[in-house]
């Protein structure tokens, strides 16, 4: 059996996923409808043609921003890629998209499914609705590698933005960052700390699974594959590192602010008293 491959891609923020699935199925791809109604906020497509005989060419769109692609041609994938801008909700940069993908083989075969050294085996027996829920559990787990992937590029852009800053106040430098730019810099932070732990399932597994222990099963280990828990802890470490460095930078602001507020004050002491001195001497 030839090996087959599964794509996951990070595109935006959010995807419109009605007016996509309107959109895709006036371009001929049809939609899965028979995920059970607690698999919310995914569109499933489905295409005559495959990238190879033997399994269906399948599309996850998970409403958070990720594609994942199955068994479909290059040609498709890049169709597909570019009807989808246009339902996106703040797109990234394509580059960056492209850099930040999460592939893995797979192939069909006897046996329950599992993912085994970087290897998806799909089992081969299932019907069409039950292989579309095993491949939207792995799908599931490359979504959330690849929206992470995404977050720590963001993070190591930020990361490089202020990596002057400690050095320049080890050596006694000015810094030169407003109290404004300071403080945007901690909303950066604030808000990609919050997408991260609050509007993500990166911590805990989706309540999907709760009674669909195979399922879990097949989402946690892909999750265990993709180093999620792992790469999540490393993000936080980093996020924190930088709130800690943020509040360095408006402490050091403040102080400045302070001990010109402390001069200013001295100064109009200082021609108080000097007028003060004039009308008693003159």
């Amino acid at each position: 059996m030839d090996l087959m491959h599964c794509i996951a891609f990070a595109t935006a923020d959010e995807y419109h996923l009605g007016s996509l699935s309107q959109d895709l199925t006036s371009h001929g791809y049809v939609e899965v409808t028979s995920l059970p109604r607690d698999a919310a906020n995914i569109l499933v497509m489905g295409m005559e043609s495959s990238a190879k005989e033997g399994d269906p060419g399948t599309i996850f769109f998970f409403r958070e921003g990720a594609a994942v692609f199955w068994n479909v041609k290059d040609k498709t994938m890049k169709h597909v890629m570019q009807v989808l801008e246009k339902h996106e909700i703040q797109p990234y940069e394509i580059a960056l998209v492209h850099w930040e993908n999460e592939e893995l083989n797979y192939i069909k075969t006897e046996g329950q499914s599992k993912l085994h050294r970087g290897e998806i085996k799909l089992n081969s027996e299932l019907d069409l609705d039950d292989a579309i829920l095993e491949k939207f559990a792995f799908s599931n787990a490359l979504c959330l590698s690849v929206k992470l992937a995404i977050w720590e590029a963001s993070l190591d852009k930020f990361i490089e933005s202020i990596q002057s800053i400690p050095e320049a106040l080890k050596a006694g430098k000015k810094v030169k960052l407003s109290h404004e730019e300071v403080m945007q810099k901690m909303g950066e932070l604030f808000a990609l700390r919050h997408r991260i732990n609050l509007s993500s399932d990166f911590l805990i597994t989706p309540d999907f699974y709760w009674d669909r222990e195979n399922l879990e099963e097949l989402y946690d280990k892909t999750c265990q594959f993709l180093s999620i828990t792992r790469r999540v802890k490393v993000m936080n470490e980093k996020l924190q590192h930088c709130m800690e460095l943020t509040d360095l930078m408006r402490n050091h602001l403040h102080e400045k602010r302070a001990l010109r507020l402390e001069w200013m004050i001295v100064i109009l002491i200082t021609i108080e008293v000097m007028f003060e001195l004039g009308r008693v001497f003159f």
